[in-house]
């Protein structure tokens, strides 16, 4: 009988990888790096263990989206208070903070709680092609 394989902590081996956002569609863009982020291209890849590797998103801002999803996309959230719901337009949002429209579609696809945050603390994002992790040496990773 075949045992199902479980990580450790000291097997796991981070990379770090860089990736170009320009003239790249969100959501599939996004779906690539959260992959990355949680590990699922590697075969030691464990679900309940932060296997994934560093992820250095550049040009954040050059993103694009199909069809009309840049009028219709609306982003919310909700203080608790009576009145507390605030909305803000894609436009708006993609204008003043490109990097947290690319945060908040990766964040959603990631595992909710403790195991998520950690993964998430993993992603730099950056508006344009400047970025100071030239120290990690990262690979350039095609999405």
């Amino acid at each position: 009988m075949n045992k199902t394989y479980v990580a450790k902590k000291e097997e796991i081996k981070r990379k770090w990888y860089l990736v170009d956002a320009k003239d790249k569609v969100l959501g599939r863009f996004a779906t690539k790096v959260a992959a990355v982020l949680r590990g699922k291209h590697k075969p030691i890849f464990t679900p309940h263990i932060d296997t994934g590797d560093a992820v250095i998103v550049i040009n954040a801002a050059k993103l694009r989206l199909t069809g009309r999803k840049a009028k219709q996309k609306v982003y919310r959230r909700y203080s608790g208070y009576p009145g507390g719901l605030r909305e803000v337009p894609f436009e708006r949002m993609f204008e003043h903070k490109p990097g947290m429209v690319v945060e908040l579609a990766v964040r959603r696809m990631l595992p909710k709680g403790r195991l998520g945050t950690d993964m998430l603390k993993k992603l730099k994002i950056y508006a344009d092609d400047k970025h100071n992790h030239k120290a990690q040496n990262p690979q350039i990773l095609e999405v």
